[in-house]
């Protein structure tokens, strides 16, 4: 039953950084996955980030069959009528936009949808999560916000710090995202929310996508599916269902370099781990659960049994995120 009702949902994981083949392509059909938002750069400036594009354009050009573009919501709708797996472009970082603001439209018009304002470090935009002092939004980023909106570009704030997070809620005229973090209650990460944050971003019409990335959760990779779902309820209590989706941070088949440019870009001459340890510096391990997107199903097998009905369930995988980004993808100028 609950495989039948997987495959006739929308399913949207809210981001993945995997290393992008044929393989995986299939991998997340076979896992009933509709849309992915996948990462196209972390601390690439804009010439870098023209080649990543240039890179998924051959991308569908060789796997039409199994992939498209997302453009818009109403391409995701269409991608499930296809059967094919749609591709929405985000960043995990502003470098895209260096240090002018006319970059956000021209990114935006080469369909990246969504954007963090930092990656861990103070940005020029605010503060990330890993500084010890949170500035908060700067001047620049209160602007680009703006722009941002404008244009239909979404803000996310899953590496930022606390402030700057519910100034970033505060000052945007739109519903923000949090695409892929979990509630600091659930486990005690930098990259956790506090419930002040998550409702801020629930009464503000914003999204939490949870994330699966073994860091951010408790007991780690041993985290079973059971502790995970509680956590899904116990946050559906404070926020709402409505507020909730999955943004997995899957990471599949990346070497070691991927994980250390990530942690590291070009900012830091000595060896950064990040959420790791000089002693658990590799990627970690997965979950059992939740190995590649083949699992996906059991998400959905795993939300039934933990009570929520099926339209609840449906919500969670995917509708949510469908219901955001048909209103947060719209620009508001008339005139584009």
């Amino acid at each position: 039953m609950s495989r039948e009702l997987h495959n006739d949902m929308i399913v949207i994981d809210g981001l993945q950084y995997s290393n992008w083949s044929r393989e995986i392509f299939e991998q997340l059909r076979e896992g009933g996955v509709t849309m992915v938002h996948a990462t196209i750069v972390y601390h690439e400036q804009i010439r870098e980030t023209l080649m990543r594009v240039a890179e998924w354009n051959r991308q569908f050009e060789l796997h039409g069959d199994l992939i498209m573009p997302i453009r818009s919501a109403a391409d995701i709708r269409r991608a499930k009528a296809e059967g094919k797996v749609g591709v929405m472009f985000g960043a995990q970082n502003c470098s895209p936009i260096e240090d002018d603001i006319g970059m956000v439209e021209v990114m935006r018009d080469l369909n990246l949808m969504i954007m963090q304002l930092t990656y861990n470090n103070q940005s020029l935009l605010a503060c990330g999560c890993y500084e010890a002092v949170d500035s908060g939004v700067t001047r620049f980023g209160r602007q680009v916000i703006k722009e941002m909106n404008r244009v239909g570009m979404v803000v996310d704030m899953s590496h930022s710090a606390e402030r700057s997070t519910l100034e970033a809620i505060e000052i945007s005229e739109r519903p923000i995202v949090i695409s892929h973090a979990n509630p600091l209650s659930f486990h005690d990460a930098k990259r956790n929310k506090s419930d002040t944050v998550l409702k801020a971003l629930a009464e503000s019409g914003g999204l939490l996508g949870f994330s699966a990335y073994p860091f951010h959760l408790k007991n780690g990779p041993d985290c079973t599916l059971e502790e995970y779902c509680d956590m899904i309820a116990n946050t559906a209590d404070l926020m709402g269902v409505d507020r909730l989706g999955i943004g997995t941070d899957l990471c599949q088949n990346q070497p070691l370099s991927v994980l250390e440019w990530m942690r590291n870009g070009r900012w830091s001459k000595s060896m950064d781990y990040g959420e790791g340890s000089k002693s658990n510096a590799d990627w970690p391990r997965p979950l059992s659960w939740f190995r590649d997107s083949r699992d996906f199903p059991n998400l959905t097998r795993g939300l039934l049994a933990r009570g929520f009905s099926q339209e609840e369930v449906a919500k969670i995988m995917g509708l949510n995120w469908l219901n955001f980004l048909d209103e947060a993808l719209q620009p508001q100028s008339a005139n584009r």
